[in-house]
């Protein structure tokens, strides 16, 4: 990592992708300054830890479908109105690429 983690307690939003809470418990200590600023966490993990019990979201990711999932949100041109809408919008997107991934028509 290149960012110096001391510096993510000015975050307005940081999304791990790791258990940060157990493989860098220092570090992670400037994710909670962040949360108690009001920072929004997010969790991309296909596993439930102790850092998506922290996260505001866990996004559960099929194994084998995180470079779609960022591949989607780096080429998305929606404009952000808050949380809650992105939460869908990313859910949404990651069942679609994962349901094409699988050969299946989305539910």
């Amino acid at each position: 990592m290149t960012t110096n983690l001391i510096d993510l307690q000015h975050s307005d939003v940081i999304m791990a992708t790791s258990n940060m809470a157990e493989n860098h418990p220092v570090g992670f200590q400037w994710v909670m300054k962040a949360k108690e600023r009001g920072a929004k966490l997010i969790h991309v993990d296909p596993r439930y830890t102790r850092t998506s019990a922290a996260a505001d979201i866990h996004v559960p990711l099929r194994s084998g479908t995180n470079i779609a999932f960022f591949g989607g949100l780096m080429s998305s041109q929606r404009p952000v109105h808050g949380l809650r809408r992105n939460q869908e919008v990313v859910r949404s997107g990651v069942l679609e690429v994962s349901a094409r991934r699988r050969g299946q028509p989305q539910a």
